[in-house]
Order: C-alpha cells, then structure tokens, then sequence
C-alpha cells in the first residue's frame, strides 16, 4: 500500500532537493534525498544511493542526473521486488516514463551533454568545483527542481 501523497509540498521538496543541489550534493542525490523520508530512508543512506547517477550517471554525460533520481524515487514509490509481479514493473515503468517525458517536453532532451550542450567527448570523473560561475553557466539548479517537481506531482496522482 502507498502512503497517502494528496497533502505533499511539492514545492518545498523541490527546494529542498536545490538547498542539496547548492550544499554541494549531485543532481541525482538532491532530486532522490528530497523525497527519501517519505520511505523511511535517511539523507545519508540516499545519498550514498544516489551519488553514481550524478552527472549523466558517473559523470558519462548520459541521462540527465535529475531524471535518474527521479526514477530512483518512483521506485521507492512503486517497488518492484518479486520478479514475477508484472503489473508493479509495468506502473513503476510507466511513471519513470511519464517523468522523463515532461522533462524532454519541457527541455527537448533528458540527456546531459545536450541539456548542456557540450560536445560528446570522455570526460574526467573528478566533479566541477562549485563555485558561482558553475551554477551561472550551467541550467543544473533549475532541472533539480523541475525533477524534484514532476515526481513530487506525479507521486500526487498515485
């Protein structure tokens, strides 16, 4: 059984996920650790989770981070832990995908490099240091909060 989502502030979880964001936390552990306590996850333990999706997953540039943590949300929201159980894959399917269709609707893309539309070039594991210059060139901030946004609504409807 679900927990009741109708009275989520989705609006404070999404700054909360951009509080994470701006703390120095990747954009996969930001969007994901903003909604972990409502599944009796603590902070830590979601970030620890998390943290390889950041960055396109490890940093590859691949699917957007934000995207990622919020498909790590749907399935806490929708676990699918009996290989056998169809209709549970089928509906935690379906709202990843809904998710990552509004952010490609909204965004024409959930792929990093074209979110930032850098070149697909092999890029160094070591992270960005996060300084004002970072968060100015780059869409970041706002993508966590539309992730953090679109889940949070989406978990509403469930």
């Amino acid at each position: 059984m679900n927990p009741d989502y109708s009275t989520l502030d989705v609006e404070a979880r999404a700054e909360q996920a951009v509080t994470y964001f701006k703390s120095g936390f990747n954009c996969a552990q930001s969007v994901y650790m903003a909604y972990a306590d409502l599944f009796g996850m603590d902070t830590k333990t979601a970030a620890v989770i998390a943290a390889p999706m950041g960055a396109g997953i490890g940093r590859m540039r691949e699917v957007c981070g934000t995207v990622s943590g919020a498909a790590l949300v749907a399935g806490l929201a929708i676990p699918c832990d009996d290989p056998h159980d169809l209709a549970s894959k089928t509906h935690c399917y379906a709202l990843v995908q809904q998710v990552a269709e509004r952010f490609r609707q909204e965004n024409g893309s959930i792929i990093c490099r074209e979110l930032l539309g850098i070149a697909p070039i092999k890029e160094s594991p070591v992270p960005s240091p996060r300084t004002e210059a970072y968060y100015k060139k780059r869409p970041c901030v706002e993508l966590v909060r539309m992730s953090a946004t679109f889940i949070g609504e989406e978990l509403k409807k469930l």
